[in-house]
């Protein structure tokens, strides 16, 4: 795996409802390298997405550390990390939430313009990328599922970033759709020695990667 490009040390997450406290990450340890692309499978509601969320500084652990690239991702102030996270990480949701108001061109050059800088030039690049340069003044409403999370992805690679994270980024996809979108996040990931870890529900899509992962009973296992 070469140098670990996200560290995690003994990560617990969990939640209240009413007066019921429910653990959903128990004492997580995981190692990923540097360009590594790794899929997170397991059961529906075992812990995925709120794994992810967690490693992308999205939502603080109760316990333990998060270290991207060396860096511990929690030790910063809310703005620190929030820089960090834009210039460092890409994050692709199952839903898109691409803002409805802005063509794709424009939702593409959100992260830049959030780092304060005219961003229209990388994010035309970024369409150029994904194959969609052509549907760049297009209103998401105008988009197929397939394009708007083209766009997605785009918008999450504008910034070059080191880490590229992905919700079950297929979850709302065709199988045709499916397999292009997946062809485009491992292409990616390969050309640009971007890290890539992936939740997804699809095992054969799963396959694709250097290392499949399966949470279950809030803690990481090999896949069988």
């Amino acid at each position: 795996m070469g140098d670990a490009m996200i560290e995690t040390v003994n990560l617990h997450r969990g939640y209240r409802i009413g007066d019921k406290s429910i653990e959903v990450l128990h004492g997580i340890d995981l190692r990923i390298g540097r360009g590594e692309r790794v899929f997170l499978c397991g059961p529906s509601g075992a812990g995925k997405t709120t794994l992810l969320y967690t490693l992308a500084g999205l939502e603080r652990p109760e316990q333990g550390s998060v270290r991207i690239g060396g860096v511990d991702l929690y030790a910063m102030g809310r703005k620190e990390q929030a820089r960090f996270r834009n210039l460092n990480i890409g994050y692709v949701f199952q839903n898109y939430h691409l803002l409805p108001e802005l063509t794709a061109l424009e939702n593409v050059a959100v992260p830049g313009a959030i780092a304060g800088r005219n961003a229209s030039a990388e994010a035309l690049r970024a369409l150029e990328r994904v194959g969609l340069a052509a549907r760049a003044d297009h209103l998401p409403s105008e988009l197929s599922g397939g394009e708007q999370q083209r766009v997605a992805i785009a918008r999450a690679i504008v910034n070059e970033p080191k880490v590229l994270f992905a919700d079950e980024p297929t979850g709302n996809l065709d199988s045709r759709n499916s397999r292009e979108i997946m062809a485009i996040l491992l292409d990616l990931a390969t050309e640009h020695g971007v890290t890539l870890v992936v939740v997804t529900h699809d095992q054969d899509l799963a396959k694709a990667g250097n290392r499949t992962l399966v949470i279950r009973d809030g803690k990481i296992h090999p896949q069988d």
